[in-house]
């Protein structure tokens, strides 16, 4: 097995046998196996065309690292959703957080304007009223926050 394809076999392990029902199976199967050969040609060829500035593991890494951080713009967005667009009320913070794996707190600071915006944009629903304070916003006595 070359490192490509050990590092394919990580990056899409194969479920245990019993977590899959019988008449899927190898459907499943071929889908992993379709998976792990494209990563691995991938890696071959990211290193083929830019040697050491795509070396396998590193550029894997770098992949995960990505798809954790567009993970987590997704998850704020999410949540700026449940909590600035629904109606007739936002989503409770506990529910959220629960789904989110987060604490309460950690919910209601999760996103900001430019989340709010994004979803904005993306859905071109309306907010509730905001309720958020944005650094640029001025206090009672017109100081910046």
């Amino acid at each position: 097995m070359s490192v490509y394809e050990e590092i394919a076999a990580i990056l899409h392990p194969a479920p245990e046998p019993d977590d899959i029902p019988e008449e899927i199976r190898s459907d499943v199967w071929a889908d992993i196996t379709e998976a792990r050969e494209q990563t691995a040609f991938n890696l071959e060829a990211a290193w083929d065309a830019h040697g050491e500035d795509a070396e396998p593991l590193l550029s894997a890494l770098a992949g995960a690292r990505r798809r954790r951080e567009e993970a987590e713009a997704d998850i704020r967005r999410l949540i700026a959703y449940g909590r600035e667009f629904t109606r007739p009320r936002p989503y409770k913070l506990a529910d959220l957080a629960a789904a989110a794996g987060m604490s309460i707190s950690g919910v209601r600071t999760a996103y900001d304007h430019a989340e709010v915006a994004d979803v904005q944009k993306a859905t071109g629903l309306k907010t509730r009223e905001w309720r958020a304070t944005s650094p640029d916003d001025s206090t009672e006595d017109g100081s910046t926050a």
